[in-house]
């Protein structure tokens, strides 16, 4: 029986040693290189001070490397914080903040950044180890350790203290506030989701599995223990592979691929631009997706060219780990206007559609989706008031514990659950989740702007959900291509808005308020006269509107 998630890893090494694990271009690991590797870095990192429960993060490029250092921090009963290094370092010193890691883990790939961390006034003492040889001598990066050292340590299995319920993994997700919320995530979630996974997929050894979300992102947690608990091969795709449909579709092809897991919108661009052929990928058997609606025009593409391959659509916020409800489509769905349901609750994952007194609604009733079970996350680490208020108690006895998700939902008479959007101000934008109050706080730390409002409107582009912000800046110099290039240093890409409006001032309500009706509204009309980039957007009292897309 599966205690730890690492012990996949070991059960595959000791059945199946010589077979492939990891695999990146030319780049593949066995699993039992998998296995001695890791342990030699669970035992370097004990050596280096690490101790159970500790937080170690690693900022590390898509890679097997970056596989080992995942494994081998679980083996040390260390807790990974994965790092976005697409990410500026505003935000990641943000996280290691919160995080407090023992130490990062890096590689001579983003030794620009782990400079810029080491040399901020907030984290100079952070200890660093170069999972490869490290860049040029620099007393700011001097490391703890290196790859080198590495090899000095056994390659035997490592005995673990840690149980089913301790974390895992903490993984960063926008908060409203400004902060990133990291969610605590255990072993038993995780595992509970797996073998629950891999049963109903029917995922085996001859599996070739898709990599494709980076690693801070809770899908890859799929893809990697999935495939380990399988045995079955994990195929990264390459975080420099060049974001062209055909180049997507190629490597589908050429790693003969039987699993894709990704985001709806990668599939939708696909579709837009015509790059699958009828019959294509022969060895594909299961396509899967998750994040965001997959536009049925584009789910219906896909059907119509793999007859062949099985779609799924799976639902669940990272605080439910990975996924908590599942719809398989029967049939290629018969216009562009069918709506695909979000299904019905995985193994041991309940959801509830509720109304404001936490009473079921009835069926075809609109109301507040909540999700309960074993994917539970135990928090948000060390925030017990966000954890209050997002995690409720529930039952006869208020004993249970149910997650807030935000989403607004419905049940059908066949008990398939249907997604009917948002309640807040959190969206999904390319899969990933995002809570525009980050971005509005990020904006309005910068000194050329007198005010800002930052607005999401829903489209069936490649986005899905385009973030929009209206501003006042504070001199005519301001340009659009100023605030973008200050912003970009504080959020990351998929964070930064792709429509603009300069205003003389915002529009408010009644209230004194900033009027966000009003502003999508302007944004909408941009959008429905595709207006060019710093042309006039429609009339707005007392103000002055300028649109452009910031490229």
């Amino acid at each position: 029986m599966i205690r730890l998630l690492q012990d996949w890893v070991s059960a595959r090494a000791e059945r199946r040693p010589e077979s492939v694990a990891v695999v990146l271009r030319d780049q593949t690991l066995t699993y039992a290189q998998l296995e001695q590797r890791t342990n030699q870095l669970a035992r370097l990192l004990k050596a280096a001070g690490c101790q159970r429960g500790d937080r170690v993060a690693f900022a590390i490029p898509k890679s097997p490397t970056a596989i080992v250092a995942i494994i081998g921090i679980l083996k040390a009963d260390c807790v990974h914080v994965p790092i976005d290094t697409a990410s500026p370092a505003a935000r990641i010193e943000k996280i290691l903040q919160s995080s407090q890691p023992r130490c990062l883990l890096a590689t001579s790939a983003s030794a620009n950044l782990v400079g810029e961390l080491k040399t901020s006034k907030q984290s100079p003492q952070l200890a660093l180890g170069w999972m490869d040889g490290g860049p040029a001598p620099n007393e700011n990066l001097a490391p703890i350790f290196n790859s080198d050292d590495l090899d000095r340590y056994s390659t035997d299995s490592v005995s673990s203290e840690n149980s089913s319920n301790d974390f895992a993994h903490v993984l960063y997700t926008s908060g409203s506030t400004g902060d990133p919320k990291g969610v605590v995530i255990t072993h038993a979630n995780v595992i509970h989701f797996v073998e629950w996974a891999t049963r109903y997929f029917g995922m085996d050894s001859t599996d070739r599995v898709s990599g494709h979300p980076p690693l801070h992102f809770d899908l890859a947690t799929f893809d990697m223990f999935g495939a380990f608990s399988a045995g079955a091969q994990l195929h990264l795709v390459p975080p420099d592979l060049p974001p062209m449909p055909n180049e997507v579709a190629e490597f589908i092809r050429l790693s003969e691929l039987t699993q894709w897991f990704s985001v709806p919108s990668v599939l939708h661009f696909m579709a837009k631009f015509d790059v699958v052929k009828p019959n294509d990928f022969p060895s594909l058997k299961r396509l899967l997706w998750c994040g965001e609606v997959f536009p049925t025009p584009a789910l219906r593409y896909w059907m119509k060219r793999l007859p062949a391959v099985t779609f799924t659509n799976l639902y669940g916020p990272t605080e439910t780990t990975i996924a908590s409800s599942y719809y398989t489509i029967p049939s290629c769905p018969t216009d562009d206007t069918v709506l695909i349901p979000i299904g019905a609750a995985c193994d041991g994952e309940e959801l509830l559609v509720l109304d404001e007194k936490l009473r079921p609604t009835p069926v075809g009733a609109v109301g507040d989706l909540f999700i309960g079970g074993v994917g539970l996350s135990p928090g948000y680490w060390r925030d017990p008031a966000k954890t209050a208020q997002a995690f409720l108690p529930y039952g006869p006895d208020g004993s249970d514990r149910i997650y807030k998700t935000g989403d607004l939902a419905r049940i059908d008479a066949d008990g398939q659950v249907h997604f009917m959007g948002r309640c807040d101000s959190q969206i999904k934008s390319r899969g990933y989740r995002i809570e525009l109050g980050e971005i509005e706080t990020a904006m309005n730390t910068l000194d050329e702007l007198q005010e800002c409002a930052v607005v999401a409107l829903t489209t069936e582009g490649f986005e899905g959900t385009l973030i929009c912000s209206a501003y006042v800046a504070r001199n005519p110099e301001v340009t659009v291509m100023t605030v973008r290039g200050k912003l970009n240093r504080l959020l990351p890409a998929y964070m930064l808005p792709s429509r603009w409006l300069r205003m003389d001032q915002l529009p408010k309500n009644a209230n004194g308020k900033i009027d966000r009706r009003r502003i999508r509204e302007l944004f909408a009309d941009q959008i429905t006269n595709e207006l060019p980039p710093q042309a006039a957007a429609p009339a707005v009292p007392q103000s002055r509107a300028i649109s452009g897309t910031g490229d």
